[in-house]
This record gives structure tokens, sequence and C-alpha cells, in this order.
């Protein structure tokens, strides 16, 4: 069922609320920074494995063995990069590795506090 027009505005004001807020929390909901961040680490490692594997090839063509040399350790630490960056990449759905789950009773107390400076802010802009 869609959000009525009053429902709207209310949400997009909360989101400018946390935004203004704590605009480094906010940014961390969206949600996808973490997977996003992870693909293009992938997506760049792969990137300089190709031009390790260019390099590589033109040292051997050109008779330059440190070219070669060069070519393989890009290509050894990009390699690295992807696999790293690949097995932290979040599925979808699931928290990042790193985070730390709170009792639920944490985030409770979190949203009432949340909820009750949103009514604290209402009740002032109604009796301005």
């Amino acid at each position: 069922m869609p959000l009525s027009e009053h429902e709207q505005r209310m949400l997009e004001q909360m989101e400018r609320a946390l935004y203004a807020e704590d605009p480094k929390f906010a940014s961390a909901l969206e949600g996808s920074g973490l997977r996003t961040y992870t693909r293009r680490r992938v997506y760049q490692a792969v990137a300089g494995f190709l031009v390790g594997i260019a390099l590589l090839m033109a040292g051997m063509v050109a008779q330059l063995i440190w070219v070669s040399v060069v070519g393989f350790l890009v290509m050894l630490g990009c390699a690295v990069l992807a696999v790293t960056g690949w097995r932290k990449a979040p599925k979808p759905g699931e928290h990042p590795t790193g985070a730390v789950r709170r009792p639920v009773r944490a985030k409770r107390s979190m949203m009432d506090r949340i909820e009750e400076r949103w009514q604290r802010r209402r009740d002032e802009q109604q009796g301005r």
C-alpha cells in the first residue's frame, strides 16, 4: 500500500532531520555503501591484474626482465586484493563481518530515544 502525501512528507522530514543530526550515521544506513565499495575494489583489482599481464608480456617482448617482474608483482598484488575484497563483501541482506550485533533491547531503547526526539520537535513546531 503506498504512503499518503502526509506520510511521505513526514518521512522526508525525518530523513532530513537524521541527516542534519548525524550525517555519518545516516549515510551508513543507506545500505549499499560497503557492498559498493568492495565491488568497486574488486573491479579495480581485476583491471590492475590485466595491466600486470600487459606489463609481463611487454617485458617479455622487449626482453626487459625488470618490467616482467613488475608486471608479475602487480598481478600478484591485484589478485590478493580481489580475493580479499570478494571474501569481505557481504551478501544481500547480510550484516558486514566486522559488525557487532547488539541485543534487541539496545536497539529498542535507541529507537525510543529517536521517537521521543521526533515527538518533541513536532510538539515544538506545533506550539510556534
